[in-house]
């Protein structure tokens, strides 16, 4: 009997396809009559395709164990530990009452979230030539790969004005479903990225607003069906003005 009750390590190895075929069978018989797990495997299963959509493109580069994805769905369940364990520091600080206790809910639940942070990590990561998707030098062409992804955007500006023609586009996903960043470049080789995803669970309606990371700048929006950020050289000028055509027109 305990034979058939799989080890927490062959749950994962079932998982990642990795289990030997007549253990496989084992664990599949077991999961059928313990539904509760199979939801759970599930559960396995979803981060983990969204870890190697999320780390499409890492391939190449050198390997790195802290992107195993064993490690990675670890920490993915630590990080839900202390989810719970903020709300029930919240529902004690709401049973206190009063403005003391929604302050502690506030800080709590936005503690470390900043407005499109996977824009700025984005364009540290992919805004290179080698990290595209694809080669665009026109607008149209990039506009036709966008339409191929996103069903509901608006028409991409002429941004030559402001001296930024494309240079191609990376197709991402996070937890709420694909995204996509679209680079740019003027005739210095100096490159902003736009970056669009769906609405997350922090920023449902993203408010218009800028910030600095190092030496990027993010002005992030809402437009339609998605969030945007675009993201530049902290210094260039230009950023606000290129912003400001593309939150009209997006």
């Amino acid at each position: 009997m305990t034979r058939l009750i799989p080890t927490e390590h062959e749950l994962h190895a079932y998982v990642d396809e990795r289990l030997p075929a007549q253990r496989r069978t084992e664990v599949q018989a077991w999961l059928a009559a313990n539904p509760e797990q199979a939801m759970r495997l599930e559960a396995w299963r979803l981060d983990a395709r969204r870890l190697r959509a999320a780390l499409a493109g890492l391939g190449e580069r050198p390997h790195d164990p802290q992107l195993d994805l064993l490690p990675l769905r670890r920490r993915l369940a630590q990080r839900r530990r202390r989810r719970l364990a903020s709300a029930a520091v919240l529902l004690l600080a709401l049973g206190m009452g009063g403005v003391g206790g929604w302050q502690a809910r506030e800080s709590t639940l936005y503690a470390g979230t900043l407005p499109m942070a996977d824009a700025v990590q984005a364009h540290k990561l992919f805004a290179e030539a080698n990290g595209l998707d694809i080669q665009a030098s026109d607008a149209t062409q990039l506009q036709r790969w966008l339409g191929s992804h996103f069903a509901r955007v608006g028409q991409l500006p002429d941004l030559s004005r402001y001296g930024f023609e494309p240079v191609g586009a990376r197709l991402l996903a996070n937890e709420d479903g694909p995204a996509a960043l679209l680079v740019f470049q003027d005739e210095r080789g100096e490159r902003i990225s736009l970056f669009m995803r769906s609405p997350g669970a922090h920023y449902r309606t993203m408010p218009s607003g800028q910030r600095v990371d190092g030496a990027l700048e993010a002005r992030y929006w809402s437009r339609g069906a998605y969030n945007f950020a675009l993201v530049s050289d902290a210094d260039d000028t230009r950023g606000e003005g290129v912003r400001q055509a593309l939150g009209v027109s997006l």
